[in-house]
């Protein structure tokens, strides 16, 4: 495949496109999902052409995770929320607005010159935890800190992990935003694998992850975002929050699924090769009938489905 965001220009169109394995792997022992890093993210991310802010629907997802976060965590002018791939300042603005101190942190410089524009600090370098250890230093560690549909662009997770674990201060929230791959096996959701999204989660992956730095999920909500989300709500052992119910509902559903055992896995590929035969068929008999197919917008997705 071609990277999904490398729109080509005119001038460019009589020459060839580079195009790079996409190949989807399962770890038969800890069940991560992934493909090969074929592009550093030096690449992909240093200029973005996705801006959050497009999106009105997601804009006030956005607001409400911000409105609920200040109310339940009780956030104020003496709190700070940082999040990691902050983007253009989508959501810290919310919180900025209410007067909390805000950091981003966001390595397209593209992207991030306009949250700084909207009066959003913001760092612009990949999150690891070298960075967290020095802002921890220099800014203080985070009441709130939020990741949201970051963790899929990571190559390297147990240095990002631990950077989350240093960055979170004792006490503190982390709120992590990722699709979850059980809906993406279900619906075929093949479209969402590209060479941006390293890796693809579960709650059985993602709890393993953090708990090897130290952390605990203790909630998690199921989103309609991207497809179908899961948002989770983790933080230090020590802090002695109660597990709720909702973490143990999601855990039941993906170990029905099989999520834990490697035969789950086996069929995706052959489904999605039917579905692609599917839908070549459709297009043709349209063109046959001499109808007309018309696309609209340039999500990522879409250049993958039309490969």
């Amino acid at each position: 495949m071609p990277l999904s965001n490398a729109f080509r220009t005119p001038d460019l169109q009589d020459e060839p496109e580079v195009h790079y394995p996409l190949h989807t792997k399962v770890c038969e022992f800890c069940f991560l999902v992934q493909v090969g890093e074929v592009a550093s993210p030096e690449t992909l991310f240093r200029e973005y052409p996705y801006f959050s802010s497009y999106s009105s629907s997601w804009l006030a997802h956005a607001a409400e995770f911000a409105k609920e976060s200040i109310r339940v965590l009780g956030l104020g002018s003496a709190s700070l929320v940082v999040e990691i791939a902050s983007n253009d300042g989508y959501l810290l603005k919310n919180f900025h607005n209410a007067g909390i101190q805000v950091l981003g942190i966001e390595p397209a410089h593209n992207v991030a010159r306009v949250a700084k524009a909207a009066s959003i600090p913001t760092v612009e370098e990949f999150f690891d935890l070298d960075l967290a250890r020095k802002l921890a230093k220099e800014k203080g560690k985070a009441d709130l800190l939020v990741a949201n549909n970051v963790l899929a662009h990571v190559p390297n997770l147990i240095n990002f992990t631990a950077g989350l674990k240093e960055l979170l201060k004792p006490g503190g929230v982390l709120s992590l935003e990722f699709p979850h791959l059980l809906k993406l096996m279900e619906e075929l959701q093949f479209d969402t694998i590209y060479h941006e999204h390293f890796c693809y989660f579960s709650l059985w992956t993602v709890e393993r992850l953090l708990g090897k730095q130290g952390l605990k999920v203790y909630d998690a909500r199921n989103l309609k975002t991207h497809g179908g989300s899961l948002r989770l709500y983790a933080g230090h052992p020590e802090d002695g929050r109660e597990e709720t119910a909702r973490v143990c509902e999601i855990r039941e559903l993906e170990s029905s699924a099989g999520i834990d055992r490697i035969d789950c896995y086996a069929g995706f590929a052959d489904r999605v090769r039917r579905l692609k035969r599917e839908l070549l068929t459709l297009l043709i008999s349209i063109k046959e009938d001499g109808k007309s197919v018309v696309a609209y917008g340039a999500p990522a997705k879409g250049t993958i489905l039309l490969n």
